[in-house]
């Protein structure tokens, strides 16, 4: 005999699954604003310099071929020769790598170099970026569990070409690439691999919500690595890259491949600038 209580049990499922979601949901975003609102997180991003070959000056005085917003006239003398960056502060000379944690500090700001393709530049972060100060949240397309769709994930390792804001193109590897159904038609994603030696696949895509819901350039969606010959694409996590948060980021932009005609109503909308 099935008993009443187990009825109501079974019933209830779904809505405890429901809420669940919402909850893991309003949790990732609230870690998401956590990060961009974090001590040197990407709010902070008030500059960008591009170095020339030989001495590069840096400071606050107005002849600076860094000009900083704060700290003294003359801070330093970044000097760029073979590809090779070395500073200067304070009598003493050292070597600082690209795209590390190797810190320059000026007073309140930071100083980082970084290699975007055959340019070296210096990026600046600020703790007190009018960027963080303005910083008002996120707005989102309501969580909809129709937009977490299990893809079959097809392995096809290759290098595809992924062009920058700046106009670069460099060749990423893409381990293979997704398929999955919305609305009753498929579509194909293809990931790269974000970092030397990640399993994690990055997406970088565009849909027809661009420039109207959502950011112009596309926006970005991390997934875990495919398991069983299948992976998880949850759209409510799809993110705004760090350039609607800041002028100074170097963003890549969606392969041609991910440029996807349906409208994803889930994840960010766009934000700045």
């Amino acid at each position: 005999m099935f008993h009443p209580k187990l009825a109501l049990l079974l019933a209830a499922l779904p809505l405890v699954a429901a809420l669940t979601y919402q909850s893991e949901i309003a949790e990732w975003r609230q870690k998401r604003e956590a990060g961009l609102r974090r001590d040197g997180g990407w709010l902070t991003v008030t500059g960008l310099f591009w170095l020339h070959d030989g001495q590069n000056v840096f400071g606050s005085a107005a002849k600076s071929d860094l000009l900083l917003p704060a700290g003294p006239p003359r801070a330093g003398v970044f000097e760029l020769h073979n590809g090779k960056v070395t500073v200067k502060m304070e009598g003493t000379v050292r070597e600082v790598k690209p795209d590390s944690d190797d810190v320059i500090n000026v007073g309140r700001l930071h100083l980082y170099v970084i290699q975007r393709s055959d340019k070296t530049g210096i990026r600046m972060k600020d703790p007190e970026s009018p960027y963080l100060k303005d910083f008002h949240g996120i707005e989102v397309f309501p969580a909809r569990e129709e937009y977490k769709v299990t893809a079959q994930f097809v392995a096809d390792p290759k290098k595809i070409p992924i062009t920058n804001i700046l106009g670069q193109t460099e060749p990423e590897d893409s381990p293979g690439y997704a398929v999955f159904r919305l609305r009753g038609q498929e579509y194909r994603l293809r990931p790269v691999l974000d970092d030397p030696g990640s399993k994690d696949l990055f997406f970088i895509f565009r849909d027809q919500t661009a420039e109207k819901e959502t950011y112009g350039a596309g926006r970005f969606l991390d997934t875990d690595p495919p398991k069983d010959g299948k992976v998880v694409l949850d759209f409510n996590k799809a993110y705004n890259p760090p350039c609607a948060f800041t002028p100074y980021a170097t963003c890549p932009l969606p392969p041609k491949e991910n440029r996807l005609a349906v409208r994803i109503e889930a994840g960010e909308k766009k934000y700045g600038h």
